[in-house]
């Protein structure tokens, strides 16, 4: 494992102001001088101000911070009451403390000193979680940042890297992590047991001072893997007894453990359908054997037939989800939560919103995205989704809630991390950008992607204008030209097949895995309305009559729900297949344009930062180019269509 890494956000550098004398912090009698948000607000200072005599508790000093618990906040929320010549911060616990100094450190940097502030702040959905897919052997699945720093060669790593991780998920609000992969193989089968405890304990504890619970993939026939028990029928007696006294080990070894993630009759995964049973009957098990110790169990929701006939046009792998857990609704216990992906089908670019967020209304669910960016780059192409993310928790499912967005939907909100043992944690510095946004969109939603993209440039790389105007024009259009070069108007896949990288218009259209275009020389699309599969009908209204439509669909959603001839008129004016042809070029001219303001600021860089991303850059424009003429060679070939700009086309 790599051992040296960069402290990305967290790397505080001195401010060019003027400071003398000294600068006391102030601790109320309720507030541990050992507490993590104490310790952290010192790092920061003495960093931001070397220069400063760092003191404790003295009135007469040029600048006091005042550290205080108060009853009247909830548990994670603080208040920060600032001016020129002092600050009090307020949290409703220690840990509502750390994100309160955490704030106030932002503040100070983005303001280059001490300024006038006011501001109270509480998290919008009580669990802000990031989901490791590492394995026990070291290698991390969809992994793009290197190897795993939890895992070597089976041994789980307790380390200066796990702290620093710590600090970094604590910074931007993210109180939870699940460590390992959800398809739960080989050793990691028994991270569950005697042999792991110890090292799960030391890692739960280094958790906790930052506020994060550990929460643990499990396997869900580990009564058979790991206990020996000739069944894991969820309603056999043995069964539940064996959960139950596993929950009591755990849980009376490990002090921060939050509970289980599952994966459950999905790719492979065994689960409750082997015995005849459904999800609530296995979800709920597993949660009555958490409840007496207030653990959590994150099920899944991401369950289809993955062996699916490529000849049958009937079957919709986008409905199944729906299908799935929609009759479920009301039966899972209140200690479950229901994790769905943001779109129905895989972390495409471009799909629709899960219609469960609508009607799931009597169950605790999850809005769970990827900032592994498996079908956007894998982190060698520049691909911010933060703005994407917020678009979807801004989502309405007109359900009739009072609020009936997807965020006001959700108990939790989680995301596939796009972490590794790289010198930079993501393997591209860019790709921090991701993680960074991510927490503090789920901190504070109302935040303007563009101010938070801008608050993370000037914390990574510094003030210079330049540098943060050109690194914001990439990050925000960087989304927009993945999308134009790759899978045209919501499409999805068209990716080489197991690996998911660079272009291949029919690598599945002929596999097991339901993801199907249906491109011939007439036309594209698949009909989703009420004729055909009938997911379009799973929305409310007004939705399903908008994508029930081709006049009413949106562009960037055409594909997906309808089937349209290559001649069809968009809303832009254009047709379908010259969309294709000009989105692909002018995708491509964009992420050439991306290259060169990257190689614009050279000198302005640390050249490590520099040449990485450089060489990351060289490989998005080689692979935009095979994604450009690929399908556009593909879609013309088919439909026999000339470019009306006569460009080549191959």
């Amino acid at each position: 494992m790599n051992t040296a890494y960069s402290k990305l956000w967290l790397d505080y550098k001195p401010l060019n102001i003027a400071f003398a004398g000294s600068l006391a912090v102030r601790c109320t009698r309720r507030v541990r001088r050992g507490c993590t948000a104490v310790s952290e607000l010192i790092t920061a200072l003495s960093a931001l101000l070397p220069q400063a005599e760092l003191t404790f508790g003295a009135d007469s000093a040029v600048f006091i911070i005042e550290l205080d618990l108060a009853d009247y906040l909830s548990p994670e929320e603080y208040t920060i009451s600032a001016d020129e010549r002092g600050a009090a911060v307020y949290g409703g616990s220690e840990n509502g403390l750390l994100y309160g100094v955490f704030a106030y450190i932002r503040e100070i940097i983005a303001n280059g000193g001490f300024t006038r502030l006011s501001r109270r702040v509480r998290p919008a959905v009580p669990l802000r979680m990031l989901d490791h897919w590492d394995n026990a052997d070291g290698s991390i699945e969809r992994g793009y940042s290197g190897s795993s720093f939890f895992f070597k060669d089976g041994e789980l790593l307790v380390g200066d890297r796990t702290v620093q991780y710590a600090r970094l998920l604590a910074s931007v609000g993210i109180n939870a992590a699940a460590i390992n992969n959800v398809n739960v193989r080989g050793k990691a089968v028994r991270l569950i047991t005697g042999e792991y405890i110890p090292k799960l304990a030391a890692l739960a504890e280094v958790f906790s001072k930052y506020g994060i619970k550990l929460f643990l993939s499990v396997d869900f026939s580990a009564p058979m893997s790991v206990g020996g028990l000739p069944s894991a029928d969820p309603l056999d007696p043995a069964v539940g007894g064996w959960w139950r006294a596993k929950a009591a080990e755990l849980f009376g070894a490990i002090s921060g453990l939050g509970g289980f993630l599952v994966k459950a009759d999905s790719e492979g995964q065994p689960g409750p359908y082997a015995y005849g049973r459904d999800h609530a009957d296995g979800a709920n098990m597993l949660a009555r054997a958490l409840k007496p110790y207030g653990g959590t169990v994150i099920w899944r929701a991401f369950v289809y037939n993955c062996s699916q006939d490529w000849r049958d046009t009937h079957t919709d792998r986008a409905r199944a989800g729906y299908d799935t857990f929609a009759p479920l609704d009301g039966r899972f216990d209140d200690n479950v939560i229901l994790q769905i992906k943001n779109g129905p089908m895989d972390f495409q670019v471009r799909e629709p919103v899960h219609p469960l967020f609508g009607v799931m209304k009597h169950t605790g669910i999850a809005a769970e995205f990827q900032l592994a960016q498996e079908y956007t780059g894998q982190q060698l192409h520049v691909c911010c989704l933060i703005p994407m993310i917020k678009e979807i928790l801004a989502f309405r499912t007109y359900n009739g809630s009072p609020d009936d967005t997807v965020l006001g939907a959700v108990r939790a909100i989680a995301a596939v991390s796009n972490t590794g043992d790289s010198f930079c944690w993501t393997g591209s510095e860019l790709a921090a950008a991701n993680l960074y946004g991510f927490g503090r969109l789920c901190f504070e939603p109302s935040l303007n992607a563009e101010d938070i993209l801008e608050e993370w440039i000037s914390l990574t790389f510094g003030d210079d204008e330049e540098v943060k105007e050109k690194l914001l024009y990439i990050l925000l259009g960087s989304h927009k030209a993945y999308e134009d070069y790759t899978v045209p108007l919501g499409m999805g896949w068209m990716c080489k097949p197991n690996h998911h990288y660079g272009p291949d218009p029919w690598g599945y259209e002929f596999d097991r895995w339901g993801t199907y275009n249906r491109a011939d020389r007439e036309a594209v699309g698949i009909d989703r309305s009420g004729r055909g599969t009938g997911y379009s009908e799973l929305y409310y209204p007004p939705l399903c009559d908008i994508y029930s439509s081709p006049a009413s669909c949106p562009d960037e959603l055409l594909l997906f729900f309808c089937r349209v001839p290559y001649s069809f008129t968009l809303k832009s004016g254009k047709t379908v297949i010259q969309h294709i042809y000009d989105s692909h070029f002018e995708g491509y001219e964009q992420a050439c344009e991306f290259a060169s303001l990257w190689e614009s600021l050279k000198d302005k860089l640390p050249a490590e930062v520099f040449d990485n991303v450089k060489k990351r850059f060289a490989e998005q424009l080689r692979c935009a180019k095979e994604w450009r003429d690929i399908v556009n060679a593909f879609f013309h070939r088919l439909s026999g269509i000339e470019d009306e700009q006569h460009r080549k086309l191959y």
